[in-house]
């Protein structure tokens, strides 16, 4: 394979010729067509504070799990909803239902990371106890520098690999360098829609809600009196319910009659002779 046999023959000769640190490709008329390249691992060198004042701001994201009893369910919601239009703040998710005699509202709350405590507070305001109140703050500020490095790395071999296809001289290099090219865009693509994530999680905090209300059953005790009226009403009931059955089987029971009649006589006659 050519231009990988000239491209390893570049590097080789480059660091013989002092070690230098400068990367690069050079050609060469005389000799045809020769580059050099360093791999992304030599391209990529890990960010430093001293190196990357970015890598001293922190990349924060914050996250709320928060669960509390109310006595008043739409009250609460315009409650909140009050405080997350004042935070500029939106819902994501807003999902209401019931559990056997508990009814509850959960909320996916998405707020700009600077008014998340503001709105945290507000939600917590008349709230007497949480049943779960636990913040999260995750600094993903190192990973984030890291994958610009890296996707930085990753388009600079990009842009090596373009000016190799442009002087491909036959079919073969050039669909080895484009499947090369593809791989790279893929991983570009990849931490491109990671940083995005991370971006977002970090502009955005995320609370989730929720409230309920435990709806409490009270039992009325009945007296003997009311007990004894209800066991007769039961039974009338019962009864009236029997001979309303026998009425919509009364074919079947003329048939068994004429039945039973006509076998008797049959009998006693058999009996006589």
């Amino acid at each position: 394979m050519k231009i990988f046999s000239t491209l390893i023959f570049g590097t080789l000769l480059a660091c013989s010729n002092g070690g230098s640190s400068d990367v690069g490709y050079s050609t060469s008329e005389s000799d045809g067509f020769m580059e050099s390249f360093e791999l992304e691992e030599a391209v990529y060198a890990p960010p430093t504070k001293q190196e990357n004042p970015e890598f001293l701001e922190q990349k924060i994201i914050k996250t709320a799990s928060i669960e509390f009893e109310t006595r008043e369910m739409d009250k609460t919601h315009q409650r909140i909803m009050q405080a997350v239009q004042k935070n500029k703040a939106f819902l994501q998710k807003d999902n209401a239902g019931r559990q056997y005699s508990r009814e509850f509202r959960r909320l996916i709350i998405r707020v700009p990371t600077e008014n998340f405590q503001a709105l945290v507070d507000g939600i917590g305001i008349g709230v007497a106890y949480f049943d779960t109140k636990d913040i999260t703050r995750k600094d993903v500020g190192e990973e984030f520098v890291d994958l610009q490095a890296r996707l930085k790395a990753k388009r600079v071999l990009e842009e090596r690999y373009l000016q190799l296809l442009a002087k491909a001289k036959d079919v073969k290099e050039m669909l080895e360098i484009e499947r090369e090219l593809s791989s790279i865009r893929e991983e570009i693509e990849a931490k491109q829609g990671r940083l995005k994530y991370l971006q977002n999680q970090v502009s955005l905090s995320t609370i989730f809600l929720e409230f309920y209300k435990t709806d409490v059953q009270t039992s009325v005790t009945q007296s003997y009196g009311a007990k004894m009226g209800n066991a007769l009403k039961g039974g009338w009931n019962g009864i009236s319910a029997f001979f309303l059955n026998i009425l919509y089987v009364w074919p079947f029971v003329l048939i068994l009659g004429i039945s039973t009649f006509f076998i008797r006589r049959y009998l006693k006659r058999n009996k006589k002779v």
